[in-house]
This record gives C-alpha cells, structure tokens and sequence, in this order.
C-alpha cells in the first residue's frame, strides 16, 4: 500500500467537507480543534501524568555554540505518552489536520506546495529559520 501524499488528502477533505462548507465555519472549527489537541496534551499531563512539565528559565548565553545550546536548552517534557494520550493526542491532531486541509481547499492554497517550500527555507536557512 503507497503512503497517502498530502495533496491525496486534501482531495478527501474536499470531498468529504459538507457541513462546515463555510470558510467562517472552517476558521471556527480550525481553532476549535487546536484547542482540542492544547486540551488533549494538557490531560496528559493533569488527569494521567504520564508526562510532566518542569518549566524554568532557560540558561543561554551567546557564546554557547549551536551543539551546546542543544544540549543545554530544555523541552521542559519529562516522561512518555502512555499508549491511551498518545491515542487522544494523536486523534485531536488528525481532526486539525482535517480542518486545516480544508481551509487550504477553500483558499486554493496547496499543503504538498506549502510543505515544500517551507522544507526548502529550513535547508536554506538551517538553524535561523525559525529563530
């Protein structure tokens, strides 16, 4: 079985959209379902605690070479996602990736095209691309 491309998807989207046609409805739903993979995350961590959150400020200093500020700056993530939150993340991430594939149908915006260009500015930036 071939892997499903993006573009593959986005035409499911398409074809499958019907009830929240509008692109107000989509920006609703969008939002709506980022807020669901935040709650689902957020869950994991006070309802199951299979992972933790252990916050402080961040130590870098501008003389830290690019190896050593990853080593030294931190995810702030302890532990793993049990196989019930990976499920519920993993869920909440696929219906946002449902409302985002259907907001680039209705703005005609290409994913696999967004997807390649985003990967060609983070080969050409490297490490100051998201900076």
């Amino acid at each position: 079985m071939s892997a499903l491309s993006l573009k593959d998807f986005q035409e499911q989207v398409g074809e499958l959209l019907l009830r929240h046609r509008s692109l107000l409805d989509v920006l609703s739903k969008f939002q709506q379902s980022n807020a669901g993979v935040n709650r689902s995350v957020i869950k994991s961590i006070t309802e199951c605690g299979c992972v933790e959150v252990n916050a402080k400020k961040q130590e870098y200093s501008p003389e830290m070479t690019l190896d050593q500020a990853k080593l030294e700056l931190q995810t702030h993530l302890e532990g793993q996602l049990c196989e019930h939150c990976m499920e519920a993340i993993s869920t909440e991430i696929g219906k946002h990736l449902f409302y985002l594939s259907a907001l680039s149908n209705l703005l005609d915006v290409n994913l696999e095209k967004v997807l390649e260009d985003e990967s060609k500015k983070c080969s050409t930036l490297g490490f100051f691309n998201m900076s």
